[in-house]
């Protein structure tokens, strides 16, 4: 009677005398009328009990045990997945191929490739795929996107040891990292960061702040960002906007752009996160991050520090004797130093 309350029905059958041939028929049957999608990961080999459910993800031994049809090839592919679709009056047919990805028929046969770099344990994947691909198509993707989406989902979950679970950030974070260089992946924005210090926090993670202009990158920055790394195990670091280094340095500064900045500071072993803002203070951005460590400069000693009422503690570094921007133009100038 609460079947209205819900956009998409999951059925995993574990073959343990729960899901009856009467009750799976009956919940299908209920679904269908209210125009709910039936999701099913199936059991066994006989699968007329899942008639009318919307696709079945049955992997590749079990569609073969299925079907009765060797799956060797692209023809034998196809021939087996139509058969379970049309024998199961299913709307899209779905084989799991472990490795080779995800096959879908509803007019045409197509596999969405996996796109998992390492694999530490397969444990659960089965379980991720149904549950992200009722989660898309219940927020409205076509099926395509929905199977792209659950690959991603599954990338996320054997990469980890153990029965493990894939949050939707996580998801975001590895689709970004598939699509973009390493240093890219890296570098977020505003709402980005505020989520994943988030998930981090979660996670039980320390997180360490820092910001700064960072124009042209010296052993000095190096050696600051390297010893404030050491405090956590995530350091972010809030980057002055080319706007805000010239609010703040002159109008002759900076020398590199902000993009170019980001790009550097993110390939950097002991930068996790870069983040520009564009106020004259970082204080919205330590706000949305709430670390467990801010930390400064030497030269903030005795001085209020931006966000220190927000970080759960301050730590200064001192700077490297002799090295700094301002230096280094000057040298690059001919001037004396």
């Amino acid at each position: 009677k609460n079947i209205h309350a819900y956009e998409m029905i999951l059925l995993s059958d574990y073959g343990k005398g729960v899901l009856t041939n009467a009750l799976t028929r009956k919940l299908i049957d209920i679904a269908n009328e209210e125009g709910k999608k039936v999701l099913v990961d199936p059991k066994g080999q006989d699968y007329t009990k899942y008639k009318g459910a919307y696709l079945l993800t049955p992997n590749k031994k079990e569609a073969v045990e299925a079907s009765n049809i060797q799956i060797k090839d692209k023809d034998s592919l196809l021939e087996a997945i139509s058969k379970l679709k049309n024998e199961c009056q299913l709307s899209v047919g779905l084989i799991t191929l472990s490795e080779d990805g995800i096959a879908i028929l509803d007019d045409t046969l197509r596999t969405h490739p996996t796109v998992a770099r390492e694999v530490y344990d397969v444990t659960g994947a089965g379980d991720t795929v149904i549950a992200s691909l009722g989660f898309s198509l219940a927020c409205g993707y076509d099926i395509d996107k929905a199977v792209k989406f659950a690959n991603l989902a599954a990338g996320v979950v054997v990469g980890k040891i153990g029965s493990a679970t894939a949050t939707l950030n996580e998801i975001i974070e590895y689709e970004s990292s598939l699509n973009q260089s390493t240093s890219d992946s890296h570098i977020k924005t505003l709402k980005e960061i505020e989520l994943l210090s988030q998930e981090l926090k979660a996670r039980g993670k320390k997180i360490v702040f820092t910001n700064g202009c960072f124009d042209i990158l010296h052993v000095g920055h190096v050696k600051y960002l390297e010893e404030a790394k050491s405090y956590g195990d995530v350091l972010i670091l809030g980057l002055n906007s080319d706007e805000s280094v010239s609010r703040l340095k002159g109008p002759t500064r900076p020398v590199n752009t902000e993009d170019d900045r980001a790009y550097i500071l993110a390939a950097l072993a002991a930068v996790d996160y870069v983040v520009k803002f564009y106020d004259d203070t970082p204080y919205e951005l330590i706000k949305a991050v709430e670390p467990h460590i801010l930390v400064k400069g030497g030269d903030y000693e005795g001085k209020e520090v931006v966000g220190q009422d927000i970080a759960d503690e301050l730590r200064l570094v001192n700077f490297v004797e002799g090295k700094s921007t301002t230096k280094t133009i000057a040298k690059i100038q001919g001037e004396s130093c």
